[in-house]
Order: C-alpha cells, then structure tokens, then sequence
C-alpha cells in the first residue's frame, strides 16, 4: 500500500512511533503499534482538541468508557500537541490517551490527512476516521467521516 491511501479492512495496520499524552497508569511518552502486537487497537482521528465537536466526541467515549475498556487499547490522534493534549484530558477527564501527531506522520500513514475545501480556502486537515486493529496487525474496521453524535454507536457496532 502506498503512504497516504487509507488501508482497509483486512489491510496490515501502518506501523508507527508516536509522541503520547498519556492518563494513569501509563503516563507521558511514545507509543509504537508494533509494541501493541498481540492487543486488539482503537486509533480515533479527529480534527482538533477543546473543539465542540471533538469535545462532543471524546466525551461520548468517556461516558462509554465503562463498557469500552475492555474490548481494546483507545488512542486518540490529532495534530494538536502534546501540552494541548494534556488540558484537554484533564478538563474532560478522558480516561484514554492522546496522541501528539504533530508531524501528520500517523495521519499521512493512515490516509486521514486530506485536502479540505471551506468556502473559497483550501487547507489539510484531520478526518475524522475511526480506525480498529485486531490483535493480528490487521484493520478490522473502518468508520470514515463520522459526525461526532454517531461515533459512539458506530463503534460500539464495529467493536461487537
């Protein structure tokens, strides 16, 4: 697979190491996908932290998080960094770790790094894709442009 095409189900999952605002008990520091081997994986692409969206969305996932936890590792991805990711999880409470995709390396890797259009203005930007990992390296699941009020059930749907 090219860099930059979206992998699809049955596709082997990027690898990458990354910069990673982390909660108790793992904390602040990198994370790798290799490293993972072995753990079913959530990587939850989203635009930008303490965005209503993106606040909308997070916060769904805490609320579920009882039910959640369980089924895989949640990671977060945006381009924010590491000390924006650190105030949103403390003022939201998010039970799960962000990761600091400053580079656009992960997103660029997963083909979630897109040309926008708004208006007249063209950009980059995040989209918002859900990606799940099986145990095996493999995606299992993709949620492409998911509103955030229909992420959650989405998910809980692909993770079942």
């Amino acid at each position: 697979m090219m860099r930059g095409m979206k992998p699809r189900p049955g596709d082997d999952a990027p690898d990458f190491d990354a910069r990673v605002t982390g909660v108790v008990p793992e904390g602040d520091g990198r994370v790798a996908l290799r490293s993972l081997r072995g753990e079913r994986v959530v990587l939850v692409f989203y635009p930008k932290d303490r965005t209503p969206g993106c606040t909308l969305q997070a916060c769904a996932l805490r609320n579920a998080w009882q039910d959640l936890a369980g089924a895989a590792r949640f990671f977060g991805v945006s381009g924010d960094p590491h000390e924006s990711h650190r105030r949103f999880i403390d003022k939201h409470r998010l039970p799960y770790p962000l990761i600091a995709d400053e580079d656009h390396g992960v997103a660029t890797a997963y083909g979630v790094w897109v040309s926008r259009r708004f208006l007249f203005h063209h950009y980059f930007g995040m989209e918002r894709s859900t990606f799940v990992i099986g145990a095996d390296g493999r995606i299992e699941a993709l949620l492409e442009n998911v509103s955030p009020l229909g992420h959650l059930a989405l998910l809980r749907k692909a993770l079942a």
